[in-house]
């Protein structure tokens, strides 16, 4: 692996869940635009390893840092790990997060244990590196005499779905998580002004899901008032946007091709699956 060391005058970004998916396509548009990544996996060691190496053939510094974020030992020693190697680390994306299937309606898939889980990665790991980004910086800023030291105010941005604002009563586990992380958007932004902006970003449909094929996929990808939902690099050049502007903070950006603005019952994956159940 190659190595580029991080540069402390770098703004740095951690990415949660940046070893796939969406929050990968989020960590290399970072250091796209010249921001050192510290790169956050559970257990998708190769692919985060990967991951960093990409980055770091674009001129910038990265790591991987592993956490279970089931275990709250894991994310206390992940941020102190993040932060000793990145101290100037300017923005944090909440974009790890679990998506698993349940209803209320349908009691076999229903299991407390399911629900503890999500609460668990999806919301309770998220406010716990909030926190500490929020401690980081205020620290920060009273060991400079009270001034705010960066051009913008650092960024805490809450990864979360255009299904919120559009409800349906599929994956029940996983929208009253995300449901819990927005509200804290606002929660937040009034708790660390000024030392911290926080912001939600709610994609659309911009990656298969479980069993979905990749024909299904294009079908519902296109159910939207564009005739197209958002791809990972929307969400990725939506976030680098969010960490920049100064002025915004305590709302959500929707980036989704407008695929809140058409409700329905079920979630849009089950619209076009051929292969899924009727729940």
């Amino acid at each position: 692996m190659s190595s580029v060391s991080p540069n402390p005058q770098n703004k740095a970004v951690l990415v949660t869940g940046a070893a796939k998916r969406l929050g990968r396509e989020i960590a290399l548009e970072f250091a796209r635009q010249g921001w050192d990544v510290a790169v956050h996996y559970g257990r998708s060691e190769a692919e985060a390893l990967a991951t960093v190496e990409q980055i770091r053939s674009l001129g910038v510094g990265a790591h991987a840092f592993q956490a279970d974020f089931a275990k709250e030992v894991d994310v206390d020693a992940l941020f102190s790990a993040v932060i000793r190697v990145f101290p100037n680390l300017q923005c944090l994306v909440n974009s790890a997060s679990i998506f698993e299937y349940d209803r209320a309606s349908a009691p076999t898939v229903l299991r407390a244990e399911m629900m503890h889980h999500h609460m668990q990665v999806n919301v309770i790991a998220p406010m716990l590196l909030s926190q500490r980004m929020y401690g980081a910086q205020q620290h920060q800023s009273q060991r400079e005499g009270g001034r705010l030291h960066a051009d913008v105010v650092p960024a805490i941005i809450q990864v979360l779905d255009q299904k919120l604002i559009n409800p349906n009563p599929d994956y029940l586990s996983y929208t009253l998580s995300k449901s819990a992380l927005l509200a804290s958007v606002e929660l937040l932004a009034m708790d660390f002004a000024p030392y911290l902006r926080v912001v939600g970003l709610a994609p659309g449909i911009s990656l298969p899901s479980g069993n979905q094929s990749a024909d299904d996929f294009h079908k519902a990808h296109q159910l939207t008032p564009l005739n197209k939902s958002s791809t990972p690099n929307d969400i990725a050049k939506a976030a680098v946007f969010l960490a920049g502007a100064g002025a915004i903070t305590g709302t959500t950006l929707y980036v989704d091709g407008g695929q809140h603005l058409m409700s329905s019952e079920r979630d849009v994956m089950f619209k076009t699956n051929s292969s899924s159940s009727n729940y």
